[in-house]
């Protein structure tokens, strides 16, 4: 009976995935990328737009941390702090620490980061410009009659 390699075992796993299931490690990851704030690092890390709400998708672009933290109005030190490194983890994006008094850190996505920002820039895009019929559609449903 002929052994199964590690690479061979991880090829037929893959070949398995399936997000419906229960126990699939692919729902862990549509868990993390569901997230609105990777999204919005993705789509701040994706753009090369000179301000929010610029509508420009170009190369990924490096930002220090404290970039990111103003550009991700509401976000929290610590939350910021933790979707990066989720998805420093995840192979999304890469930190790099340059030794200048002060240290400098910047973030810029990875291929496999800038793939995933595509999508996620799709679906920011779609938000943006549905907002006001969803906003309407919300304001119909809560006025009916709830009987």
């Amino acid at each position: 009976m002929p052994t199964t390699t590690a690479a061979q075992k991880r090829e037929q796993a893959k070949d398995a995935y399936d997000a419906f299931l229960a126990r699939c490690p692919s729902r862990q990851l549509l868990e993390r990328i569901s997230d609105k704030w990777v999204a919005l690092v993705l789509a701040a890390l994706g753009s090369d737009g000179p301000h929010p709400g610029a509508d420009c998708v170009g190369e990924p672009r490096r930002m220090r941390y404290s970039e990111l933290s103003r550009r991700l109005a509401g976000v929290s030190q610590k939350m910021l702090t933790q979707t990066l490194r989720s998805l420093e983890r995840d192979g999304l994006l890469t930190r790099t620490v340059t030794p200048t008094v002060p240290v400098t850190v910047t973030y810029e996505l990875t291929d496999l980061g800038m793939s995933l920002h595509d999508v996620m820039h799709g679906i920011k895009t779609w938000a943006e410009a549905h907002m006001d019929e969803v906003l309407a559609n919300r304001q119909e449903y809560d006025s009916r009659d709830p009987s």
